[in-house]
């Protein structure tokens, strides 16, 4: 819902909205999405953008994929299309091989959850004071604390990282010398191979 009355503000109407949900379906990347609509970015930024958030969905599906029957194959393009932070993380912690059934029923549930929840709260968003709707804004921010806070109790590194790509972004949109939303992808690449790199010389698991 908050996905929902934060699209309205941007400007975009309620068919699209529910086509944002119903075809990306993938929680962060609309909202960062929505953020770089806001702010003028080109569609190639967008892009370029969503796919490095969602990059850690590859190694998600291949984790799935790896806890079913081979003979699932065909179901695998509407699995894949299902899988999110949610989903993955209820599915991580069933114990024994994962059914096609148990898999789409559970994927299936959260999907229309998301879709309806994006149409209520845009709908929702035209009976709700102006405060209130621009608010919605900082549950972007509170979601990604949220995904942080349980990497950043388990080891600092993580938090110096998510400083350091704050940090990092904030000076290059001061100094302004690359186009609208590259700033965000030069930061996630260059803080991501850090990252790999610290993580893999600690011998630490990331």
């Amino acid at each position: 819902m908050a996905f929902g009355i934060l699209a309205k503000t941007t400007g975009i109407t309620l068919l699209e909205a529910f086509l944002f949900s119903a075809v990306v379906f993938a929680g962060a990347s609309q909202f960062i999405a929505l953020n770089l609509l806001a702010t003028g970015v080109g569609f190639g930024g967008i892009i370029l953008t969503t796919l490095l958030v969602n990059f850690r969905h590859f190694l998600m599906s291949s984790y799935i994929a790896s806890r079913v029957d081979s003979k699932m194959k065909r179901a695998f393009p509407i699995i894949a299309f299902g899988v999110t932070d949610e989903s993955f993380s209820v599915l991580s912690f069933k114990k024994g091989a994962l059914s096609q059934i148990y898999i789409i029923v559970l994927e299936s549930i959260a999907y229309i959850s998301w879709v309806t929840g994006t149409v209520s709260g845009y709908i929702l968003g035209g009976f709700l004071p102006d405060l209130l709707v621009k608010s919605m804004g900082i549950a972007l921010y509170a979601m990604f604390v949220a995904l942080l806070m349980p990497e950043v109790k388990q080891s600092y590194k993580a938090l110096i990282l998510a400083l350091s790509a704050g940090l990092l972004n904030s000076a290059l949109l001061y100094l302004d010398i690359f186009p609208k939303g590259w700033s965000i992808v030069i930061t996630i690449i260059f803080v991501s191979g850090v990252g790999a790199f610290f993580y893999e010389e600690t011998g630490e698991e990331v």
